[in-house]
């Protein structure tokens, strides 16, 4: 049979408009600039998350501790901002805008409060956010009550000075604080809560770990696919459920002496989806075999919220001494701590273990520090 022959008006290969292998037309990426909030100490481990994100440019800390950088959403994908929302070593992504004003209350002039309140609007609707609240030095001045006001009124937004969703903060830009130029910044957060407050934190326990802490935990010791994981004193599950969304691994077990705790712990990782599992285990008498895990990931008692000054002196040398049976031979063992004195003392007593230090963070009024050890 011979082949029809082709249409002279349609070139060998092309293809018809609305057909799904039509290739997609090249749309410009409009970069819009944001700000990216760190736990001191985790600016790095943060930064650095970021650069795995595609359509981010620029960046670099700023005098403030943040890190400002251009971000693109996908046009095609239609993805907006959320890939940012997804980020697990930031506290915060706030969008930014910069208007060229002397002072605030330049900020409500007709033209310039419209452009404000434009943005503002966009960000609500985009993070959902149901509420807002001001963050400003003198936010209690007549310009900041006038703006609070005009923000409530035209966004139909409840004012909520302590919880509210829409966090906006109101600063002179960096470059007016270095004197090179005159504005004002009006950052916005794009989600209704910070990124370290996970959500699928559905169970909460006094002395639990921040959920940012344990990632970066997770990504300064190593994530490798065959380790198998082991993490005594579970507690609410925060460093098994945050290795388990790092990716996979061989295996992935938690305990813990309290009953309390494990019920926390599952249910938080029902909540995240997650099959971990977790047993009522005392973390210093395992019964389990040598060698059986590969990296050991702990969040000591720091003798305030949990366990006491004296009864750590006599957990972290049988911790240690526990650890090392477990581990293999080239195991590793990432702890953070704020007993710092101690554990100086306990590792200057044993040589089993070498120590370096990955960071220290600020965290709830403490500087706990983080170590990873290896044999």
């Amino acid at each position: 049979m011979s082949r029809p022959a082709r249409s002279a008006s349609k070139p060998s290969g092309a293809r018809p408009r609305g057909s799904k292998n039509a290739l997609p037309r090249k749309v410009p990426l409009r970069y819009q600039s944001f700000e990216l909030e760190a736990l001191k100490g985790l600016e790095a481990v943060a930064e650095a998350e970021l650069r795995e994100v595609p359509n981010v440019r620029g960046g670099g800390p700023l005098a403030s501790g943040g890190v400002r950088f251009q971000f693109a959403p996908d046009p095609l994908a239609g993805a907006g901002w959320e890939r940012l929302s997804r980020l697990r070593g930031a506290v915060a992504v706030y969008r930014v805008e910069t208007w060229d004003v002397p002072r605030p209350k330049a900020l409500l002039g007709h033209q310039v409060l419209g452009e404000v309140l434009d943005y503002l609007r966009g960000v609500a609707r985009a993070g959902g956010h149901t509420s807002f609240r001001l963050s400003a030095a003198g936010k209690d001045s007549e310009t900041f009550t006038r703006l609070q006001g005009e923000i409530e009124t035209q966004l139909e937004l409840p004012h909520h000075p302590e919880e509210g969703e829409l966090l906006i903060r109101v600063r002179p830009s960096e470059a007016t604080v270095s004197g090179t130029s005159e504005g004002w910044e009006v950052l916005a957060r794009i989600t209704p809560r910070p990124l370290s407050a996970r959500q699928w934190r559905a169970c909460n326990m006094s002395g639990g770990l921040n959920a940012t802490i344990a990632y970066a935990m997770h990504r300064l010791s190593g994530v490798r696919e065959r380790d198998r994981i082991f993490n005594p004193m579970c507690g609410s599950g925060t460093l098994l459920i945050e290795r388990s969304l790092l990716g996979p691994q061989d295996a992935l077990v938690g305990v813990d002496l309290s009953l309390e705790a494990l019920a926390c712990s599952r249910t938080n990782i029902a909540a995240a989806r997650r099959q971990i599992e977790v047993a009522q285990v005392d973390a210093l008498h395992t019964g389990l075999p040598d060698r059986s895990f590969d990296l050991v990931v702990a969040d000591l008692p720091w003798g305030d919220a949990v366990g006491s000054h004296g009864g750590n002196a006599e957990l972290y040398p049988q911790f240690l001494q526990e650890m090392d049976r477990l581990t293999a031979r080239n195991g590793r063992l990432c702890i953070l701590t704020h007993e710092l004195k101690l554990f100086e003392r306990v590792m200057a007593g044993q040589s089993r273990w070498r120590a370096r230090e990955l960071f220290q963070v600020y965290s709830g009024g403490h500087y706990p520090k983080c170590y990873l050890l290896s044999k």
